[in-house]
């Protein structure tokens, strides 16, 4: 059996699309305008419940607090899921757009604003326009920023109650051309854990070293012995990143403080390598700071897992993309991305794969500057229902293909 439709019902979907795009273009400025932070998406999630259930899906609310599920159902066959986050960051605008945020401190610096405006747009036009055998789950997740909103629904019993055989997800990428696709197999994007360091000496008058125990060079001496976490205990060809954003310690110029605080972010993207990195860290700067007389203490917060796409699931949802928009719309030089994603979670609950959609030459994700790129819109919603109609068309007891 063909996996894939005829390039006719490519069509009818590309039509569905269009004939509706005006109106997913004003729904996301709107989404733009009125941004909201993690788990107070609550006017976002309440216009999702409202447009899903007027196309006829069973909508499921307060998952997680905010998060929503549509559900669409058409005979019997595979269950598919397909998820979008809705939150902002707690970033201050400054694109002067007509459309910017009206609510201060908040911005969607990232396109999560387009991400739900693209799901919905798929959503309505296999609603109206749909032909397959199975049943949808269409997720809509709060929270993904501060990396708790996947855990969460999950931990709510998101896949006991919308069961699904496998979940996907998107997200647009600045500097990679308008509309076009990437599949990355494995390791996609990195894990992300934060480390606290307290660096205890004994302070004392800056004209005196001799009679302190200086934590700011013992901060100092850990800071570079750092840099050899990576370059002396990661194989060249991983990847794995180290870095110390953050420093404080003192406050005049002729005093020793009694303490200095660092904070690192640390990522990698096998999950064995990230266990070993954290003792390395956590090794390296007892021995340092006991090297001058003082005490360390670091406190080590796992984070969210390293985004691992699994090799069918990915291969499939490439072959949509081509199926769909012709072998130009995929991108096979894209690499893998040190930034982190909380679509790991689901990634390890059910198989799947996490893809990118490119935004153009707009500003980097997370930049005060930045604006998702409504072109992407009319591409990624097609590609989402296509996807849907080639995945829910083929035999449960069949091997995608």
């Amino acid at each position: 059996m063909n996996a894939f439709a005829p390039l006719s019902s490519v069509e009818r979907i590309t039509a569905g699309i269009a004939a509706s795009l005006d109106e997913f273009v004003d729904l996301r400025r709107d989404l733009h305008r009125h941004p909201e932070l993690a788990f107070a998406e609550t006017r976002t999630s309440a216009i999702v419940a409202d447009r899903l259930k007027s196309w006829g899906y069973e909508v499921a609310t307060g998952i997680a607090g905010t998060g929503v599920v549509g559900v669409l159902r058409r005979g019997e066959g595979r269950s598919l899921a397909i998820r979008a986050d809705m939150d902002a960051l707690p970033i201050e605008e400054q694109t002067n757009l007509p459309y910017a945020s009206l609510n201060a401190g908040a911005m969607h610096a990232c396109g999560h604003d387009g991400h739900t405006s693209i799901l919905l747009a798929a959503a309505k036009t296999l609603a109206q326009h749909g032909r397959f055998s199975g049943t949808l789950n269409l997720i809509f997740q709060p929270a993904e920023e501060i990396g708790a909103g996947a855990a969460r629904m999950i931990g709510e019993g998101l896949f006991d109650r919308f069961p699904s055989d496998a979940v996907f997800g998107l997200h647009n990428w600045p500097g990679f051309e308008s509309g076009r696709f990437a599949f990355v197999e494995g390791p996609a994007m990195a894990s992300v854990d934060l480390a606290i360091v307290t660096i205890a000496g004994r302070g004392g008058h800056g004209a005196e070293p001799h009679n302190t125990v200086d934590p700011v060079l013992v901060a100092a001496h850990v800071i570079t012995a750092l840099q050899s976490v990576v370059s002396r205990n990661v194989d060249p060809r991983d990847m794995a990143v180290v870095t110390v954003g953050s420093i404080h310690g003192g406050s005049a110029s002729n005093v020793i403080p009694d303490s200095v605080e660092l904070k690192l972010t640390v990522r990698a993207y096998r999950p064995e390598q990230r266990l070993e990195i954290r003792d390395r860290i956590v090794s390296l700067i007892g021995a340092q700071a006991q090297s001058f007389g003082a005490t360390a203490r670091v406190d080590y917060r796992f984070g969210f897992p390293s985004v691992v796409n699994h090799a069918s699931e990915t291969a499939f949802a490439r072959r949509v993309a081509v199926h769909s928009f012709g072998p130009g719309a995929v991108d096979d030089a894209f690499k893998p991305r040190t930034a982190s994603e909380d679509f790991a979670f689901m990634l390890q609950e059910r198989p799947g794969t996490y893809l990118f959609v490119g935004n153009g030459d707009s500003a980097s994700l997370h930049s005060p500057h930045y604006d998702f790129n409504d072109a992407i819109i009319a591409p990624a919603a097609a590609y989402w229902a296509n996807l849907a109609e080639a995945y829910l068309t083929q035999p449960a007891d069949q091997e995608l293909r």
